[in-house]
C-alpha cells in the first residue's frame, strides 16, 4: 500500500534539491492557543526555521493524509478547524484511514518524520512522566517512541508540569541519549535549570549530528533528545513557577482530570495564573529550537 503522505510544494522542492528540512509538530496549532494568534505562532516558528537556511515541514493529519508541510490556506485552515484530534502512535493510523483532521504530537511527528525522511524535529517540550505516575501510570508515548524512532527531538528538555527525575530515568532505561545544549543542568522548559545534571553535554550543532550519525552507524534504534535552554531573557525561573505548577496540579486532581486531558489544562491553568507569562515563555522556546533545529538540519548533510 502506497503511504499516505502528501507533500507541500515547499517540501517537495527541499526534498528534491537536497535542502535541510526541520519537521515541526501541529498541537500547538490546535491545542495550544486561540486563533489567530495560533497562526501567527505557526508562522512565526515556520520563519525561524526558513531564518535559518532550512525548510519547515508543519505535520498534521487532513483528509485521510498526513500532510507534510502545510501551505498557507491549509495551516489557516487547521488554525481554525473544531474538533481536531491530538494524536499520538495509538491513534495515528485511526485518523489517516477514517479521514479525521489530528494534529500531531511528539511521538506522532516523529513516526511523520521519519516516512518523510525527515531526521530533525523542532518542538516545545516532550511529555513524559506525570508526577503520581506510580499509582496512575501515566506515562506520555513520546518516551517510547524516543526509544525506538530515529529522529532528533529539539526541545527545552520535558515539560516543568511533569517528574523530571523519573522521566530522565526512563529515558536512560531505554537507552535514548538526552544531550542538553551549551550547558550542564538538564533545562525544565520555561525555566533554563531543573536542579538536575544533564546526561550528556554538547556545544555546536555539528556535534550533536555527528553522534546521531554515528548511533546510525552502529545501528542502534531510537531518536536523541536535544535539550535547549530557554533564551535568558524569556525564562520564568524555577521558583516563581514551583508553586504556580503544584497549585494547577491540585487543581486537575480535585476535579479527576486524567489522560490526555491533563497536559492542556495544566497548561492553561499555568497561564492564567501567571497571567500569561508562560505562553510568551513557550513561544520564545519554541522560536529558539527552531533556530537550533535548523543549524542541526544543515549539519547533518555535511
Amino acid at each position: 500500500m502506497k503511504l499516505p503522505l502528501a507533500y507541500s510544494a515547499e517540501v517537495t522542492e527541499a526534498l528534491a534539491k537536497g535542502r535541510p528540512i526541520v519537521a515541526l509538530e501541529s498541537t500547538i496549532i490546535t491545542h495550544g492557543m486561540p486563533y489567530p494568534q495560533n497562526l501567527e505562532t505557526a508562522r512565526l516558528i515556520e520563519n525561524e526555521v526558513r531564518a535559518g537556511g532550512a525548510t519547515p515541514a508543519t505535520i498534521a493529519v487532513m483528509g485521510g493524509e498526513i500532510r507534510v508541510g502545510l501551505d498557507d490556506e491549509t495551516l489557516e485552515t487547521l488554525a481554525q478547524a473544531d474538533n481536531v484530534m491530538k494524536l499520538s502512535r495509538a491513534d495515528l493510523a485511526f485518523a489517516v484511514a477514517g479521514g479525521h483532521t489530528g494534529a500531531t504530537t511528539v511521538a506522532a511527528t516523529m513516526i511523520c518524520a521519519r516516512l518523510a525522511g525527515i531526521s530533525v524535529f523542532a518542538t516545545g517540550g516532550i511529555g513524559g512522566v506525570h508526577r503520581g505516575a506510580e499509582t496512575t501510570f501515566d506515562i506520555s508515548a513520546d518516551l517510547e517512541e524516543l526509544a525506538q524512532t530515529p529522529v532528533i527531538v529539539v526541545g527545552a528538555g520535558a515539560k516543568a508540569i511533569l517528574d523530571l527525575p523519573k522521566t530522565l530515568e526512563i529515558l536512560e532505561t531505554r537507552g535514548v541519549p538526552v544531550v542538553t545544549y551549551r550547558q550542564d543542568d538538564f533545562p525544565a522548559f520555561w525555566s533554563r535549570s531543573s536542579g538536575l545534571p544533564s546526561p550528556l553535554r554538547a556545544d555546536s550543532a555539528a556535534g550533536i549530528a555527528a553522534s546521531f550519525k554515528m548511533r546510525e552507524t552502529l545501528d542502534l534504534e531510537g531518536g536523541m533528545l536535544v535539550a535547549n535552554p530557554i533564551p535568558e531573557s524569556a525564562e520564568i525561573p524555577a521558583a516563581t513557577l514551583k508553586p504556580v505548577i503544584e497549585q494547577a496540579i491540585a487543581e486537575a486532581e480535585a476535579q479527576n482530570i486524567a489522560a490526555k486531558s491533563v497536559t492542556p489544562f495544566l497548561l492553561q491553568r499555568i497561564f492564567e495564573l501567571t497571567k500569561g507569562k508562560s505562553l510568551a515563555a513557550n513561544i520564545a522556546l519554541v522560536q529558539n529550537n527552531a533556530r537550533l533545529a535548523a543549524e542541526i538540519a544543515k549539519a547533518m548533510q555535511s
